[in-house]
């Protein structure tokens, strides 16, 4: 078995178990580095979406249309439980998306008190080309893992994310 590089994650639990030996700081290990990728994560995703002149939100909110099928068209109520955002910035979301002419909404066809969201073709084509940017940048980062441990890897975080997101709450 090979000895892995230690990475920085390392150097701080190696720190706190010499401060804090009475502790068990074996948590750190994996959470740290979760942390950290995520913020890896978060700064080439910036960049993939940027070269596409959108933010994060942009694409999230283009991507739940995008996936829904057609007619690409959600109420704001599932973009918010999908996104986990409150009201309110689903509400300023729609608007600044609807202001680029990349969604608009309609009344429903089924309930005249609802609205739905939808993609504009527009908005269609944008999202698809984050998209293949995103999924470039996504590869990258996970180049280093073999491709046999990719299901296990995967199946390891769904087994961490799935009791957190049973009681997720949206945020503000």
């Amino acid at each position: 078995m090979t000895t892995a590089t230690p990475d920085e994650v390392d150097r701080i639990v190696a720190a706190w178990t010499q401060e804090r030996p009475d502790l068990d700081v074996a948590p750190m290990r994996i959470l740290s580095r979760i942390t950290r990728i995520a913020r890896h994560l978060d700064l080439k995703r910036r960049e993939a979406f940027a070269t596409h002149n959108l933010e994060p939100w942009e694409f999230d909110v283009l991507s739940s249309l995008r996936r829904s099928g057609p007619p690409y068209s959600l109420t704001p109520g599932a973009l918010m439980t999908e996104l986990l955002v409150s009201s309110g910035t689903m509400t300023n979301r729609i608007d600044r998306l609807e202001q680029r002419s990349l969604v608009s909404r309609t009344p429903s066809p089924v309930d005249r008190r609802a609205v739905l969201v939808a993609l504009t073709d527009d908005g269609k084509m944008l999202v698809d080309q984050a998209l293949q940017a995103l999924l470039e940048v996504e590869r990258e980062i996970l180049a280093s893992v073999p491709d046999s441990d990719m299901t296990d890897f995967a199946s390891l975080l769904r087994s961490v994310l799935v009791p957190l997101e049973s009681t997720a709450t949206p945020s503000k």
